[in-house]
This record gives C-alpha cells, structure tokens and sequence, in this order.
C-alpha cells in the first residue's frame, strides 16, 4: 500500500513519509492517536530514496512534516540542498534527547538525527541452506558458486542498496575496480524486484536464492511474518544509520515536533526493538531491555566516510545503471 491513510481529516493532522512499512506505521497511526485524541496521522509508505525525491519535489512547500527513517546519507543530501544544492530541504530541531547519540549521528545543525542503527546482511531460505554453506564474505556474492542465485532488490529506489552499491564500491582500492566488482556482482544476479514484499516473496518462492538485505528487516520477516529467513553477516559490514527530520516549512510543525519526539523516546524505542527488530541508537537505553540477539550479535562494521558516501551516491548510482544494469 503506497498510499496510507492520507486524506482529508476535521482533527489537527501530522503527516509523515515514511519507508517504515505499513504494519510499523499502522502501529503508530494508532499509539500515536491514542495519546493525542485530536490529532489524524497520516502517512505516506514509501522506499527512502522515493521519499527523498518526494520531498526535493516539495521543495518550499511541502504537504508532509515529518520524515521517519531512511539512510542518514539521505538526510545529509537534503541537508545540504539535495541534488544541485541550496537551501536545505530539512527544517533544525533538537530533540530532548539530542546529548544520547554519538555525533556521527546527527547533523551539527540539528536537521536529522538517528534513530536506528541496522547492519546489511547475506539473506537465505532456510528450508534450503543453512549459515555455513550461504556466502560469508561480500567477495563470495562474486564467485562462480553464486552464478544465477542472487536476487537483489533494484538499487534506484532503496536508499538500502544504494548504500550497498556505494559501500562495496568504497572497499575498493579505486572507484573503477569497485565497477568492475560490481559487474561481476549483476552477473550473477538473476532478479531485480522492486519492492522489499516482492523479494521477500521471490526468496520464499525460491529457496536456492540469496540476497542482501538489513538484518533487522530479516529478522522481522521471520519472527513476526512467517518467512523461512536466514542470515549471515559477512565482516566488514555496512551499518546503515536511519534518521528522522522535520522538513523545512512543515505546515504543522508543532505536531510535527510532538510526534518526532513521541517515535523517538526510549518507550517507542524499545517497542521498536521488541516488535520490528529496529536497533536504537541511543545510548541511553539498558541493553536488558533489548531483545538478546541485539546485545548478542558480534559485528565487524565497514568504517566509510559518510559525507562522500552522501556526496558520490547519486552520481555512482546513475553509472552503475548505465554501465552495469543496461549493459547486459
């Protein structure tokens, strides 16, 4: 469902963009209502680099106040003006709990922050594979062994392969030999879906397939949808950070503050760990109150620079799709 329940409302009204997905915004749709009777959430399902042009399209006027999660290398491209530059698409607010979060999470300005911290993934089909024989290392997706059994999701409208793409692309020793894996990479991909539900289905209809994917999306696909869903994370792992941000000129803004502060505090947090697998970045929350495999998992993050990740991406993006995806 694109479109979520945007519409016309008699009540005060917060709108938000968000690629939380509809079960995660339906939820908060009705926490959120319920502890402010007078006020409609509305919302707008989308992938983050939709939400992204969505609001570049806005730009001076936007019919949205809040955007809820995403790729903080988005946020910092908003924050310097989107693509071409100017004023920022972001409006500054500092939350309450601004002094919890390690200052690569934020935006010095106070125009995002991060809410979520999410490790990508080498995703498998239990009924067929188990951890050991799915690839270990990034450099397995490449290998032979791998020809014809990867489906990805289609880069251009996921902020989470976009990142994928740039990360693998910084790993290397030059921008062209990064190309050169990537190449190697669409080889052996079989599928581009276009939406998270449709690779998920791809994947479960197919259980000699893998994929790269966030491991708390896996880890909610299998535990609160049914999937037959594994992972492994390989060393050297993209950690993802979400963010949140009012957008500059929100028509509601102080909702659009209540609610930003509502999805961020460390009550929401923990649900959102406990029922979608979302891992807070806040420091300020007790890891008992954590779902063990949060506080368990022992990861070994890619460290990349995030602003020429945010500066490159668009520009890496559009050369991968014409000198990789359209020349097959």
């Amino acid at each position: 469902m694109a479109l979520g329940m945007l519409g016309c409302s008699t009540k005060e009204v917060v709108v938000v963009y968000s690629p939380h997905g509809a079960e995660m915004l339906g939820d908060y749709e009705k926490l959120f209502e319920e502890k402010y009777p007078e006020v409609d959430m509305q919302w707008l399902d989308m992938g983050s680099q939709e939400v992204y042009s969505r609001v570049s399209a806005e730009r001076g006027r936007p019919a949205g106040d809040v955007w809820w999660g995403g790729p903080s290398t988005t946020f910092v491209q908003a924050a310097q003006g989107g693509e071409g530059g100017g004023e920022s698409l972001l409006g500054p607010y500092r939350p309450t709990w601004a002094d919890q979060v390690e200052e690569d999470f934020k935006d010095p300005g106070d125009q995002w922050y991060a809410t979520h911290r999410s490790s990508l993934s080498v995703l498998f089909n239990t009924q067929n594979m188990q951890a050991a024989a799915a690839p270990q290392t990034w450099d397995d997706l490449v290998t032979p062994a791998w020809a014809g059994r990867i489906t990805l999701r289609k880069p251009l409208g996921s902020g989470t392969m976009r990142t994928f793409l740039a990360a693998m692309i910084m790993r290397a020793p030059s921008e062209d030999e990064g190309f050169a894996w990537l190449k190697r990479l669409h080889e052996n991909t079989a599928s581009y879906p276009e939406s998270p539900n449709l690779l998920f289905d791809h994947l479960k209809k197919n259980p000699d397939r893998v994929s790269v994917w966030l491991l708390p999306d896996i880890i909610l696909q299998r535990d609160r949808n049914g999937f037959p869903f594994g992972y492994h994370v390989p060393p050297d792992t993209p950690i993802l950070t979400e963010g949140i941000a009012i957008l500059r000129n929100a028509p509601h803004l102080e909702w659009a503050k209540r609610f930003y502060e509502f999805v961020t505090s460390r009550e929401s947090l923990v649900q959102q760990a406990t029922a979608y697998a979302k891992m807070p970045a806040r420091q300020d929350i007790e890891p008992a109150q954590l779902p063990e495999w949060m506080t368990a998992q022992a990861l070994q993050p890619m460290h990349f620079d995030q602003e020429k990740l945010a500066e490159k991406e668009g520009d890496w993006v559009r050369r991968w799709e014409q000198e990789v995806y359209s020349a097959r």
